[in-house]
């Protein structure tokens, strides 16, 4: 093999001839092109556990909390008479065709109490009245998706389906009647006592369901509203109606 000047020059321990100045640069382009590569893979990975972590760890947290804090309401009615209205609790939402469970219904719609996997009931811009109420409106939100997604299958909701409210005395048996797929987040008439947009024009008692739509956004709300058809007594077993059976 002939020997180049070069390799004496290398074997000497003379510094070799630097790489020509095409080679530096596509050697700068490749590396940077590597380090955003392995950014977007990071900054994809943590997307990923952030969805995972929206849309099902905050479920499963609310759920945790939801079944602790219903427990504390039904252990209260089984220990004490008690209030019928209390920050604990006010009594369960039972729909079948929207939740497997029951729903806690709670005082408020604040982030704080919904995220608990609940539902709460208005007390602004527009007071809710209570199902016990001879008359108005009994008005209701809770999270479609993450933290207990409880009105998530809202949209499933058609005419003539239950609607039914559990408290310690009283089965509230509802229909539903009309809905609003979608309106702004700012119309408040919906929670009207007299919810006029659902075709009602006089006093009666109504229950409105209200949530975010379209889904994994907040930019309007899906309303259902119901009428109530009868009430019933509960007796010592706690017997479901048999809209519920």
């Amino acid at each position: 093999m002939v020997r180049t000047d070069e390799d004496e020059r290398s074997e000497a321990g003379a510094p070799a001839a630097a790489p020509p100045r095409g080679r530096r640069a596509r050697g700068r382009v490749a590396t940077a092109v590597g380090v955003f590569g392995e950014l977007l893979i990071t900054v994809g990975v943590l997307l990923a556990l952030f969805v995972v972590y929206s849309l099902w760890w905050t479920n499963v947290i609310a759920d945790r909390e939801a079944k602790k804090q219903g427990d504390k309401v039904r252990d209260n009615w089984a220990s004490s008479p008690g209030q019928l209205d209390t920050e604990d609790g006010i009594g369960f939402l039972h729909v079948p065709d929207l939740n497997e469970g029951d729903i806690l219904v709670k005082k408020g719609t604040a982030a704080k109490t919904l995220n608990n996997g609940v539902a709460g009931y208005y007390t602004k811009p527009v007071k809710s009245a209570m199902p016990w109420d001879k008359k108005g409106n009994f008005t209701l939100a809770a999270h479609r998706d993450g933290h207990g997604a409880k009105f998530h299958n809202i949209n499933k909701l058609d005419e003539g389906d239950a609607v039914v409210f559990e408290t310690r005395d009283v089965w509230y048996v509802y229909r539903v009647y009309a809905k609003l797929p979608e309106t702004s987040k700012y119309n408040v008439d919906v929670l009207d006592p007299i919810p006029k947009e659902s075709g009602k024009k006089r006093p009666g008692r109504y229950i409105t369901l209200s949530t975010c739509t379209p889904v994994y956004t907040s930019r309007h709300r899906y309303i259902v509203w119901a009428e109530l058809e009868r009430t019933q007594k509960v007796d010592a077993d706690r017997s479901k109606p048999k809209e519920l059976r």
